[in-house]
């Protein structure tokens, strides 16, 4: 999604054609209604291109890209490369009439203490691989338990009765971490890593949303609204990760972070 909404801009930007390749449209088009054209494997490899490397935040320079055909590469997400055309991107990123409908009759059928919720947090735990990779390679350390009730706090400081809609590649970790003893929490993700349409969707159609870390919570909430809780300061001063990510590039200036706990990370790079 970042690649796609940063080559929309970039190419408005610089008064270019885009285009993307089959695997992208194969990916987005099933759940969202993206209109940029698709340029076939055939037609791509008889045309010279010039790789273009982008860093995940906007640069003057990118405002005037050499070249006529351009490759972008790198893994841009930032919302400062697209966050002026905000309302083309949430219309790019329209989900689907059944994708959208199946989501809202999900939510539809939830209550809190015997009542239909007014307001509904989306919160996206995520974990996968990051569970290895952040704490060997990155110095940093995932969401834990004090972060999510923290987060949660947050909301229920703010808003009567929320409800709490769980999404998560490992529900079994948030089952055992997330105090439900409130009766406001739903454990709603179906925590399969390669089925995250439906958990997206649900995402999207709460008024809220908390995130850990990564770039699938990040969409949630930009395509939300809404407040925002984030993990913030998540790595080590000396992390590499942070050479390459700037939280005020990828984390809106509204949106509220909690710093994490970085206690296990030191104990692991003293």
């Amino acid at each position: 999604m970042g690649e796609y909404a940063t080559l929309y801009a970039l190419a408005k930007m610089n008064g270019r054609a885009a285009f993307i390749p089959p695997q992208m449209h194969s990916t987005l088009a099933p759940i969202f209604r993206i209109t940029l054209p698709v340029l076939h494997d055939a037609t791509a490899r008889s045309v010279p291109w010039e790789n273009y490397y982008l860093n995940d935040w906007m640069e003057e320079q990118y405002r005037h890209i050499p070249g006529e055909y351009v490759r972008l590469t790198g893994y841009p997400c930032s919302w400062t490369f697209y966050h002026h055309l905000r309302a083309e991107i949430l219309r790019e990123f329209t989900l689907h009439a059944h994708v959208r409908e199946e989501a809202q009759n999900f939510l539809r059928g939830l209550r809190v203490n015997g009542s239909r919720p007014s307001t509904y947090v989306g919160v996206h735990v995520r974990r996968g691989d990051y569970v290895r990779v952040m704490p060997t390679v990155w110095k940093g350390v995932l969401a834990d338990r004090d972060y999510l009730q923290q987060a949660l706090g947050w909301f229920r400081a703010r808003h009567r009765s929320p409800l709490f809609v769980i999404t998560s590649d490992d529900m079994a970790w948030c089952r055992r971490n997330i105090n439900s003893s409130h009766q406001d929490v739903v454990f709603a993700g179906n925590g399969r890593q390669g089925s995250p349409a439906r958990d997206f969707a649900l995402l999207t159609q709460c008024n809220h949303t908390v995130i850990t870390v990564g770039t699938f919570g990040i969409w949630a909430a930009y395509l939300t609204g809404g407040s925002t809780v984030y993990l913030a300061n998540f790595t080590l001063p000396g992390s590499r990760f942070r050479m390459i990510f700037k939280p005020q590039a990828a984390f809106l200036p509204e949106w509220v972070g909690i710093a994490a706990n970085l206690g296990q990370a030191r104990e692991s790079h003293p």
